[in-house]
Formats: C-alpha cells, sequence, structure tokens
C-alpha cells in the first residue's frame, strides 16, 4: 500500500492564520474532486474559521470521560473506516485525552499516513522539541505540548504561514483571535511585538535550515558533488597573516553583488595543532568576518589546499578567496607549486579568486639556514662529533677485515644520525664529512691515503653527506614545532590567566600589569600616564610622578628602561632583561588590552562624576519649578482665608465663614498631599522606602482605592477573578500605586467612558491593568512620564506636582515588581503593574485545559 504524504502548516504564533488555510486548501481540493474530510478541526470560537468549515465532511469526534469531565478526541477508527483521500488534522503537537488510542496526535496522523490517507496539518514553531526552551526564554511562557523534531522533519512538505507582527497584532485587538476578555492581557504579554519578531525569525530560520538540509541530503543521495548555485556562498580562506583583511573584504563584496550571498571564511589548522599565525591576528580577522555578516570556520588538516577545496565543496561554494603567495621567488622556484596552484588545480568548477596583497613575496632573496635547536644543543652535537669520531674508529680499525666494509660505512652512518638527532644540521655534516674522510684514510683500500679513485664513490659520499643533511632537517623541524607549541601555550595560558584575573573582580589594570612581569620574567613593570605611575608590579609602590629607572646596585646605572606607548597619553615601562620579537608581538596585544581598560576607567570616573550632578541639578531644577508653580496656589489660597477669616473691619455671615474654612482645610489637605509626595520621592532616591511584604488579594487593594477615590460603578468597571492567586506586596504601598493611577485614568478617559481595572496570571507573574480611553503617550515618550516634576507639558497647576507616576513606580519596583505603560485597544493609555505571585498555580483541570493553538496570556 502505498504511504500517504503529509503536508504541515508551520506558525510562528496562534492567530497566523494556519487553521484556516488548512482549511481553504481543503476547499480548493474538494473542489477539485478529491474526496476530503475533517477530521479534527479548533475553531477556538473564530466566526472566520468556523465559517471556512462549512461544506467540508466532518468526521464525529469521540468522546472520552476523564475524572467526570467529557473530552472530544479525533475518532482515528471512524477517519479510518470513512478512508478518505485527503484528512484535514489540526493541532499535531496536541496531547490526547487519557483512553484514546494514543498519547499524542502525530501518532494518531502516523497511523493515517501508513494506511494511505494524505494528511494536512497545523503546529506552532513554540510546539517544537528543540525549539521549546528557546520559546520559553523569548516569551516567558511554559509549552506543555511537544512535537520531535524528526516528526515534522519527516513531512513531506512544511510550509510557514507568514503574518507581520504588527498585522497579527491588529487581527487579535480586532478581536479576531481571542475573546475580548483575553485581548488586553494577550498583547501585554506573549503577543508582544518583540515576541513576535523573535518568534517569526525562528520560524523562518527553522525552515530555510530545513530546505538547506533537503538540498545537501539531495546531493548526497544522488553522488552530486558539483556545485549548485542556488545562491553565493564565497569562502575566505585565511593563513592568520597581514593579507587577511584584504581578502575578507574582497570576499565581502563579491558576495554582496548577489542577493542573499553568505561569507564564510575559513582557516586551516594542522592536524597536530601546532599551527602559529601573527598573535591576536586570527581573532581581529574573525571579528571582521562576523561584524561583515560572516561566518567563520577552523578546518583541520595536514595538506591545506585539499582540506579548503574539500571545506568549499561542502559548504556547497561557489567562490573561493585566496591571496597571492607570499614567498619570494627564489623560494617558490626551490620549493615548487604553492598552495594557490594547488588549490586552483583541484577546486574543479569552484571560481578561485587569487589576490594580490602588500605581503605578496616580490624581492630575491636567500631561504634562512639557522635552525631551531638551542646553541647547547649544537655545541654538544660537535662534541659528540669529536669524541665519537675517533672511538668509533679505533674500534673498527681495532676489528678491521676484508669482509667488515658494509658495517663499518653503517656504523659511520649510525653516527651521523645520532650527531644530527642532539645537534641538528651542522654538527650533522661536520660529523658526516668527518667520518668519511676518516673512513676512506683508514679502512679503504689503499690505506692511510684520502683519494677518490672511482666516480661512483664520489656519488657514495654524496649520497652520506644527503642523508645526514635530511635527518637533521627532521630533527630541526621537529624542534622548531615543539617550541611553537611551547610558546602558543605559554601565551594562551597568560591570556587566560590575565582575562580570569579580571573575571575574578581584581582590578583590571594592577592584574594587566602584574602579569606581564611574570609572564616575561622583567624585574618591575610600571603604567605611567601624564608622568604619574598607576599602578607597578615588582617595585615599590608609588602614586607620585615617575622616577627614571635605577640598577639595584646604588650608583651605578642599570641598562634603560623598555617604554612601550600605551594610546597617545600612557605608557608601559618595562624593567629587565631585553624581549624577543616574538614576545613583543605578545606584548602588544598586552598593550591593547590595557589601553582598553584604560578608556573604559576613564569612562566609567567620567560617568560617576557626571551623572550625580547632572542628577542633582535637574532635581534641584525641577523641585524650584514645582515649588513656584505648585505649591504656591494651596499656599496662597489658605492664606487668602485664613487672613479673610481674621478680619476685624468687616463682618462675614456664617455661610461666607464656613466657606472659607473649607478653602482653607481643603488647601491645607493638598498642600499636606504635596510635601509627603516630596518626603516619598527623597526616600525612594535614598534607598529608604520602609516595604512590609506579604501575601496581598488585589481585591483587598483596589476595593479601598475605589472607596477613597470616591469611585462607583459608572466610573469604573471591574474585572478581577475570583480564583486569582494573591501577590508579593505591601498593600499600603500597592494601595497608593494604585489610587494614583486610577486618578490619571479617570482625569483622561473622555466624559461618560468609564476606565477599566483587570488582572490576570502570566507564568508566575501576576499583572494588573488599569486602562483609560484618553489620548495616550508616544511610544517614545512613555518612559518619561515616569520622571518627576514631568506632566508632559500640561500646564495645569491644580494637578499637583508630576508626582503621582514616580512615586507609583518607586513603589512598585521597591515591593520586587515592575510599571510600564502601554498601548489601550482601540486607543488609550494602560498601565500594568506586574508583582510576583504569592503561590504557585496548580495544574489547569481538563476542562480548562488550554488547546495547543492557545497561549496562556
Amino acid at each position: 500500500m502505498k504511504r500517504g504524504r503529509l503536508r504541515v502548516l508551520l506558525g510562528a504564533a496562534p492567530g497566523v492564520g494556519k487553521t484556516y488555510s488548512m482549511l481553504e486548501e481543503g476547499r480548493r481540493l474538494q473542489g477539485e474532486g478529491k474526496d476530503v474530510v475533517v477530521a479534527v478541526v479548533e475553531t477556538h470560537g473564530r466566526a472566520a474559521t468556523a465559517l471556512m468549515a462549512e461544506g467540508l465532511e466532518v468526521v464525529p469526534r469521540m468522546l472520552v470521560q476523564h475524572r467526570g469531565v467529557e473530552l472530544s478526541e479525533l475518532d482515528l477508527a471512524a477517519v479510518l473506516d470513512r478512508r478518505p483521500e485527503l484528512a484535514l488534522v489540526d493541532e499535531l503537537a496536541h496531547t490526547n485525552a487519557p483512553g484514546s488510542v494514543h498519547n499524542k496526535r502525530y501518532q494518531d496522523v502516523e497511523a493515517l499516513l501508513a494506511a494511505g490517507i494524505d494528511v494536512i496539518s497545523t503546529v506552532n514553531i513554540q510546539h517544537i522539541e528543540s525549539l521549546n526552551d528557546v520559546v520559553q526564554q523569548i516569551t516567558g511562557v511554559p509549552q506543555r505540548e511537544t512535537l520531535p523534531d524528526a516528526v515534522l522533519r519527516a513531512a513531506d512538505q512544511v510550509e510557514v504561514v507568514d503574518l507581520a507582527p504588527q498585522a497579527l497584532r491588529d487581527r487579535l485587538a480586532e478581536g479576531n483571535v481571542y475573546p475580548a476578555a483575553r485581548i488586553d492581557a494577550a498583547l501585554s504579554n506573549y503577543f508582544r511585538l518583540g515576541n513576535l519578531t523573535a518568534l517569526r525569525e525562528l520560524a523562518l530560520l527553522w525552515l530555510a535550515d530545513e530546505v538547506d538540509t533537503a538540498l545537501k541530503s539531495y546531493r548526497a543521495e544522488h553522488g552530486i558533488s558539483n556545485k549548485w548555485e542556488a545562491r553565493e556562498r564565497v569562502v575566505v580562506a585565511l593563513t592568520g597573516g597581514p593579507e587577511g583583511d584584504t581578502l575578507i573584504r574582497r570576499g565581502a563584496r563579491i558576495a554582496a553583488r548577489s542577493a542573499g550571498g553568505e561569507l564564510i571564511a575559513a582557516h586551516v589548522i594542522s592536524q597536530d595543532g601546532l599551527a602559529s599565525p601573527h598573535p591576536g591576528a586570527l581573532a581581529a580577522q574573525r571579528a571582521l568576518v562576523e561584524e561583515l555578516g560572516g561566518s567563520y570556520h577552523q578546518v583541520v588538516g595536514d595538506d591545506i589546499p585539499r582540506a579548503l577545496v574539500e571545506f568549499a565543496r561542502a559548504a556547497n561554494a561557489t567562490q573561493l578567496v585566496i591571496g597571492v603567495s607570499r614567498r619570494n621567488r627564489l623560494t617558490a622556484a626551490l620549493s615548487g607549486p604553492g598552495i594557490g596552484s594547488t588549490i586552483t588545480r583541484e577546486s574543479g568548477d569552484i571560481d578561485v579568486h587569487i589576490v594580490t596583497h602588500s605581503a605578496a613575496g616580490g624581492g630575491v632573496a636567500l631561504p634562512r639556514l639557522g635552525g631551531s635547536l638551542t646553541v647547547r644543543r649544537r655545541l654538544a652535537g660537535f662534541a659528540l662529533a669529536l669524541a665519537g669520531g675517533p672511538l668509533l674508529t679505533w674500534l673498527l680499525v681495532s676489528f678491521r677485515s676484508e669482509e667488515s666494509i658494509t658495517s663499518d660505512v653503517l656504523s659511520y652512518q649510525l653516527l651521523v644520525v645520532v650527531v644530527a638527532l642532539v645537534g641538528g644540521l651542522w654538527p650533522a655534516l661536520f660529523a658526516a664529512l668527518l667520518s668519511g674522510l676518516t673512513l676512506d684514510y683508514f679502512l679503504v683500500q689503499p690505506l692511510y691515503t684520502i683519494t677518490v679513485a672511482e666516480p661512483l664513490h664520489l656519488f657514495a659520499l654524496s649520497l652520506y653527506l644527503l642523508n645526514a643533511l635530511l635527518v637533521s632537517y627532521v630533527v630541526d623541524q621537529a624542534a622548531r614545532r615543539t617550541r611553537t607549541a611551547r610558546r602558543a601555550a605559554a601565551e594562551s595560558e597568560l591570556l587566560a590567566t590575565v582575562a580570569g584575573s579580571v573575571l575574578r573582580g581584581e582590578d583590571a589594570l594592577q592584574a594587566l600589569v602584574t602579569r606581564t612581569r611574570e609572564a616575561f620574567g622583567l624585574d618591575r613593570v610600571r603604567l605611567l600616564a601624564d608622568g604619574v605611575v598607576l599602578v607597578e608590579a615588582g617595585g615599590a609602590a608609588a602614586g607620585g610622578a615617575a622616577e627614571s629607572s635605577s640598577s639595584a646596585t646604588p650608583g651605578v646605572p642599570g641598562p634603560p628602561a623598555t617604554t612601550v606607548p600605551i594610546g597617545t597619553r600612557a605608557s608601559l615601562e618595562l624593567d629587565g632583561p631585553d624581549l624577543a620579537a616574538s614576545e613583543r608581538r605578545l606584548l602588544s596585544v598586552i598593550a591593547s588590552q590595557i589601553e582598553a581598560a584604560l578608556e573604559h576607567r576613564d569612562l566609567a570616573q567620567t560617568a560617576s562624576e557626571v551623572g550625580p550632578l547632572a542628577e542633582a541639578d535637574r532635581m534641584r531644577s525641577a523641585l524650584l519649578a514645582a515649588v513656584g508653580h505648585d505649591l504656591r496656589r494651596p499656599l496662597a489660597a489658605a492664606t487668602t482665608a485664613i487672613s479673610g477669616l481674621r478680619a476685624t473691619d468687616i463682618t462675614l455671615p456664617e455661610s461666607d465663614r464656613t466657606e472659607l474654612l473649607a478653602t482653607a482645610g481643603e488647601s491645607l489637605d493638598t498642600l499636606a498631599s504635596l510635601v509627603t509626595n516630596l518626603l516619598d520621592v527623597s526616600r525612594l532616591q535614598a534607598g529608604a522606602l520602609a516595604v512590609a511584604l506579604g501575601p496581598v488579594d488585589l481585591a483587598d487593594v483596589v476595593l479601598p482605592a475605589l472607596d477613597e477615590l470616591s469611585l462607583g460603578p459608572d466610573t469604573v468597571q471591574l474585572d478581577l477573578p475570583g480564583d486569582l492567586a494573591p501577590v508579593v506586596a505591601d498593600p499600603g504601598l500597592l494601595q497608593r500605586a494604585v489610587v494614583n493611577l486610577l486618578s490619571n485614568a479617570i482625569r483622561f478617559s473622555p466624559a461618560g467612558t468609564p476606565a477599566r481595572v483587570s488582572a490576570s496570571r502570566f507564568a508566575d507573574t501576576v499583572q494588573l491593568r488599569i486602562m483609560d480611553q484618553g489620548p495616550g503617550i508616544p511610544a517614545g515618550r512613555r518612559d518619561e512620564v515616569f520622571v518627576p516634576f514631568q506632566r508632559l507639558g500640561d500646564t495645569d497647576n491644580s494637578t499637583g506636582l508630576g508626582l503621582g507616576l514616580a512615586l507609583s513606580k518607586g513603589f512598585v519596583e521597591g515591593m520586587g515588581g515592575s510599571l510600564e505603560a502601554d498601548d489601550t485597544p482601540g486607543g488609550g493609555l494602560t498601565m500594568v503593574i506586574s508583582l510576583p505571585a504569592a503561590t504557585t498555580a496548580e495544574p489547569p483541570a481538563p476542562t480548562a485545559r488550554p488547546a495547543s493553538d492557545e497561549v496562556t496570556a
């Protein structure tokens, strides 16, 4: 039986239109004459989705009893008995009710596919198992229903049902996704614009990765090794040399010429890990690649051209960028074809760009013959040749015979190999020449003469010397690589130690200077700026003007200190032995880190100095303005009223005296409230706010706040769920914050339009939303409303000092929560108080379980 085909519609979030698109496709195929049934569909009360399902045959669902609750699930047996050509199965990641044939709905789908029935299904990106934790980090909502990646990757066709994030929010605000009671919570939580943008990118990247994987699998299954130019992929070969930046930028320009071009940088290291590019060069080039939007890779292989070409083929590269050889002409002539020539020959249909650069070799120079062995080992080699040669000759002459010439030659050859292993090139050549002459003089007829009668003997002597040269070359290379490995390990350890010292909390400058002295074995290292010692290691602590370095012996001048410039105004003074060139390269890396630490220190110091001054100046100006405009009114009113009451030249009626007393009382109450708010702001800024946290029921805070403001149901609409978890808060501070927010909401709501107060649970957070239908605040200025003495241009001096929102935010944050401003659907401003829940909510009952396409907001 032919297996059915699975087509999955993938969405970034609920509401993008997956179910609608599935039903629309079902109707289209039905119109073309295909037998289509709806095995299961979840409309979630969306009218447009339910309307699209009309006209399609629906297989009745199976009813399952669980803990006294009747649940409906896909009736697998009924669909199999019906045997349609195509079944529409919504929510592939759904978990079936206990008692169903399978635990998961995708297992039901597998049974339909095995029966030869084609299936169209839907799933959201948050239900993919490998992305579940990523989605939870983005949204803060854990997903209980997940789908193994293998199930989705095994689908014959996966399509993304895409919708722009703002368009989805508009659809949600219009009530096309969730009922009105859930819109505000959804917009404020899961359906934030940033969340939707991240989820959309995640879905598109997953599908793009799946397409790329499918393409690679197809090429592998069909043995296709030549490149497919689906898009330009430019591989840049890096050696760690100075030409790297030029090659990277050239590769980036080549990739940019085609839409969607990809830049890939690759560096080949040998299998023993002993490659030693310039310190820090590869790190800088990697940063440049990432800055240009590319990716960096390290490839292991001793055959650099072959490893590079194989990597390019594996990456389906269309272009390969390499630099022209840095070898000079003589070296190239002696050593044969270089890496560039080999890559060009092996690249096949991959275009190779050989880019010239300033570091390309051009002069004629002999290669250096200096080895990597120490002078001590070379002297030991010469000593072994001088001592071992005569001793070996004495032994061979003592046992000389006509048949022993072969063993004599091999004995001298062994001596040359041993000398080469000990002392390298020059001692080996010396031992070879000395042993050859000794062999001819003492052991080859005619004895005691040095003659070469046959050309063949001269050829044999040449081979003898060549063997010594090759063995010594191998020893020299091994010593060079060993030294390189030790050097690289020491440099890495030094840099890791410096970084670790800073991460452990040590002062960055002190750690850098101290580790520099220890690493290079210096007597003293000092960091100077403008002639002043900032940090010193290895000498007496200094804090004044820098003194010239002196030797340990009084009165005897020591060697001059080495000075390394650090930026434009600082320098590093080194007392001790001179550094080698390789050590100076490492020192330049440390110098750049010191420069960055100095810059960070200067910026931090400037910020610490300017910040308090600016804040104090702003607070002073704001306070003076507030006192001038807001405290004057109630003070003037109270003074006028009391003066009228104290007047003796006129007799006031009792009603006027009562009115004046009321005016004085109201003005003094207002003045007291303003002063209290000023004192609260001062305590908040000083960190002296007293907070007593405990479990608080939101109803016990909101209702007294309404009573305090004398607000009725015509002014405020309440939506506080009865089963809402209590919050961790200070009831007094929370009530003051709610009063301030409610006052603003009532003030800015149009006449006849009540403000709204609602609450909901989101993960481990309870949110209280206070909404108005007023003019709202532009998104770019919402943070300004929480600044003390700020009323966004409101010049009505009867409304207070502009401290209400600043105090509310301070109170809420002091209780461990947050206060944010958001849009009200349909226009207006919503203030969202988020506080931690006092208890963890119990798992929802089966009847309350949201379907797979829903998100608890």
